[in-house]
């Protein structure tokens, strides 16, 4: 008995060139408007199946794998400052505390 194919055969003319990704417009994307202590954000939910590359959260300094869903936040009026958070990162955003660097041996009060 054969395996179960779970994925669609390709066919020859399917295959993408490399670096021929569209770039989407994010104007034409669903985006939401949020008031931050920061300022005014615009924000948009990445589901898993678009998310096709790594991304460094700004919340927690983790990475975000591929195909996984988050958010995408920039300030209203400036796209090129837009930044891929947790999900969790982001509705902790505004709770969440500076973060200090402490030496190995440093006193933590």
């Amino acid at each position: 008995m054969s395996p179960r194919r779970n994925h669609p055969k390709r066919g020859k003319g399917s295959k993408r060139a490399p670096g021929a990704e569209e770039e989407r417009d994010i104007a034409l994307s669903f985006s939401t408007i949020e008031e931050h202590d920061e300022g005014i954000y615009t924000v948009r939910k990445i589901t898993g199946s678009t998310s096709n590359k790594p991304y460094r959260c700004p919340g927690c300094d983790q990475l975000i794998p591929t195909a996984t869903p988050h958010i995408v936040a920039w300030p209203h009026d400036d796209v090129d400052s837009r930044r891929h958070w947790h999900t969790a990162c982001w509705q902790k955003k505004d709770h969440r505390k500076p973060r200090v660097e402490r030496s190995r041996n440093a006193p933590r009060y």
